[in-house]
């Protein structure tokens, strides 16, 4: 296989929302650039893109594909991505490493929050933009329509390119304003055909292509210069003035068509050609800056040449069962040879590079080598993860890894059958090295495994995973709530142990005081014995009996904590006292001190972020409070709001579908822990109650 000149490349990402065709999408033009002899379809399960059998059975994308396609000499690495917002995380990555974006709109639903999330995500990535308009052959669909709420909504400069021929179930092709032709397409072949503009199309095709040339000309001023004198712009300098305006993100063209029905996507495979970057023009406009391995902070250039020392970043690891471990990596300098050696620079260790593969969805064909702005996946990788920078060890550079996005749910796991502990554990590491929006944690508290992720979904097609690659099933709960104990004042207590037997006794007697510490200062002990009390080297062992007992608090048996304990006094017995008669008194005494102290019960708060729509900020305010939540702030960004508040995590065990429900499905949150505060008093006997009743192993009824 012929290595491909960087320019000739296009690394472009298909985004949108869920359901809006973007895998048809894809699946049509690896169609019409001849790599695919036909497109598969969604519905019936058998297309490139969505290879993984979750995907397959939900009708849905859950991570990147990559399909390369060639076509007249230009090579197209098509990442197709998913659209549910529990899968963010794949599409940041892709969008880390692409240079251009088509982005999907689906014509019968048209602009909906969850698609101006995803323009945010294009935006803050500033990448350059095309729009594909799908769908036009549903009834009620109208291009002109939706190129206004694209204006409207996204606030973009549209550069409507194609009209449509024939509406809803009657459309028959697209009027391609720049190539100024009716192109249309037969169901038997992957070439377009074209043929002049329809004497009833003309007038109107020629105001569309005017007006397209006056926001093409108005961007720049030897562009406006030029269409005021000549009074138009050639094909030529329009398609320059375009490919300007794209790759300075000032303008975004707007192409229509349906992507199941192959119309309109010839004229999108041109657009992305002629008008999205190469790898070299947008490192133009988007200097390749890493750092090196020094405690240097100068940014470091890299050039997209294949002549410059090697470098890549990792943005999809894959476990495959027939090819093993797959590191998905996007070249920005250098050449890559296959089985050569590499240099991890984040981890800072040598790696033996495997084979090198182009991708086109599971199928992956050995190549030689690759070059800077490509494409391909290395094989067998051994300390490798997504985010990591592969580099030329005597050139070493390191690029800002990709953003993991903060789990937002968890669910404690519980395998169905007690020999598949390991089994879980296990497969859940490997799925984590896949897609590190998973987190995985055995709680020592609470004695759970925990799953947190992007949302039920993301989790729930986790676990599919889980029981197809590794065999093991398990059930989701929901996790405990990690309660806290501490105490409000301050008490005294002696503990005191003495047993006598035949022989050596055990002696040990200590005088505590308990008293609480600022919230979150965890635990103090201060010794403040004189005269001898208690001889030195018993101390420590009354410490190490205190510290014990504190792991089960007076109130349920919660762990204690933001507790000063001093040891002011006790006795000792020359012969009977020991190291664990100290600690069996120190142990008694700090038991009975924390009962006199006014113990009370803390928890968990939780900074919850929301970003909900406008209209739907009233709801989701009342139901926080209704949550015992306090509101820090709410902000306006667009046509969403965020709302920030700290909210108790017991209230927030449900709390996913109560947002979707309040929002219509347009809500989405992400949040972190934030501090433990007090139990409302009316709280705390119920909980207190339910927990003692669980330890003894009766379940208490509401």
């Amino acid at each position: 296989m012929n290595v491909p000149l960087t320019e000739s490349i296009r690394n472009v990402a298909v985004v949108s929302n869920a359901g809006s065709g973007k895998t048809s999408l894809v699946e049509a033009l690896a169609y019409c650039t001849g790599t695919l002899s036909s497109p598969g379809s969604v519905l019936a399960g058998n297309t490139v893109s969505d290879f993984e059998p979750e995907e397959v059975h939900h009708r849905s994308s859950f991570n990147t594909t990559v399909l390369r396609c060639c076509y007249n000499g230009t090579v197209l690495n098509l990442l197709d991505t998913p659209g549910a917002p529990s899968f963010v995380a794949d599409v940041r990555a892709a969008l880390r490493i692409a240079d251009g974006v088509v982005m999907v709109v689906n014509a019968a639903t048209g602009v909906r929050s969850d698609l101006q999330r995803m323009w945010s995500l294009v935006d803050a990535a500033e990448l350059p933009c095309l729009v594909f308009v799908n769908g036009l052959d549903k009834e009620g669909t109208e291009f002109e329509k939706t190129v206004e709420e694209l204006i409207d909504e996204l606030g973009i400069t549209a550069v409507p390119l194609t009209r449509s021929v024939g509406s809803g179930a009657q459309m028959s092709g697209v009027v391609d304003l720049l190539q100024n032709r009716l192109v249309t397409v037969r169901s038997d072949r992957p070439q377009a055909e074209e043929e002049p503009v329809p004497a009833e199309q003309r007038d109107q095709a020629a105001e569309a292509r005017r007006r397209a040339s006056e926001r093409v000309a108005e961007q720049d001023e030897a562009l406006l210069e030029r269409y005021v004198t000549d009074g138009e712009l050639t094909d030529d300098v329009l398609v320059q003035g375009l490919r300007m305006g794209v790759r300075r993100r000032r303008l975004v063209p707007v192409l229509g068509g349906s992507a199941i029905h192959n119309l309109g996507v010839h004229s999108l495979l041109r657009g992305l050609i002629h008008l999205l970057p190469s790898p070299v023009d947008r490192a133009q406009a988007v200097s390749l800056q890493g750092v090196g391995l020094t405690n240097d902070p100068a940014p470091i250039q890299r050039e997209p040449l294949a002549t410059a020392p090697f470098s890549a970043l990792v943005f999809k690891t894959l476990i495959d069962p027939f090819v093993g471990r797959l590191s998905y990596v996007r070249l920005y300098s250098g050449t890559l040879e296959a089985d050569s050696g590499l240099y991890n620079a984040t981890k800072l260790v040598r790696e033996r590079g495997g084979h090198l593969f182009t991708i086109f969805g599971k199928k992956y064909t050995p190549i030689s080598r690759a070059v800077a702005g490509d494409i391909v996946a290395i094989g067998k990788l051994k300390d490798t993860l997504t985010g990591d920078t592969l580099c030329d060890e005597h050139a070493p550079i390191r690029y800002p890894g990709i953003p993991v996005a903060r789990p937002v749910m968890s669910f404690a796991i519980e395998p169905k059958a007690k020999v598949d502990v390991e089994k879980v554990s296990l497969g859940l590491h490997k799925l984590i090295e896949e897609d590190p929006s998973l987190e995985f944690v055995r709680h020592l508290e609470t004695k759970e495994m925990v799953l947190s992720g992007m949302g039920q979904r993301h989790i729930e097609v986790a676990l599919e995973k889980l029981h197809r690659k590794y065999g093991a099933e398990v059930t989701l709960h929901a996790p405990k709530i990690p309660y806290r104990e501490t105490v409000r004042s301050v008490a005294q207590a002696q503990g005191k142990y003495k047993k006598q037997t035949g022989g050596h006794g055990q002696y040990g007697d200590c005088w505590l005081e308990v008293g609480p510490l600022p919230r979150g200062q965890g635990f103090e002990f201060e010794n403040k014995i004189v005269g001898g009390a208690i001889p030195r080297n018993f101390v420590p062992a009354v410490e190490k009996g205190v510290v014990e007992a504190l792991h089960e608090g007076p109130l349920a048996g919660f762990p204690t904590v933001d507790v000063r304990v001093t040891v002011y006094d006790g006795s000792y017995h020359v012969v009977d006292s020991s190291e664990l008669a100290f600690k069996i008194a120190g142990s008694m005494g700090v038991k009975k001190a924390l009962e006199a102290a006014h113990p009370i019960l803390l928890e968990p708060l939780m900074t919850l972020e929301v970003e909900v729509p406008a209209d739907s900020v009233g709801a989701v305010l009342g139901d926080l409070n209704a949550r015992r939540g306090r509101i820090i702030m709410v902000e306006a960004k667009g046509h969403m709001e965020t709302v920030k508040a700290l909210v108790p995590q017991a209230e927030l065990v449900n709390y996913a579908p109560a947002l979707n429900s309040l929002t219509g499905g347009q809500g989405s949150y992400v949040m972190e822990q934030a501090q433990y505060e007090e139990v409302p008093r009316e709280l705390t006997g119920r909980i207190v109650e339910e927990h003692r009743a669980e330890r003894h192993g009766v379940v208490a009824h509401h």
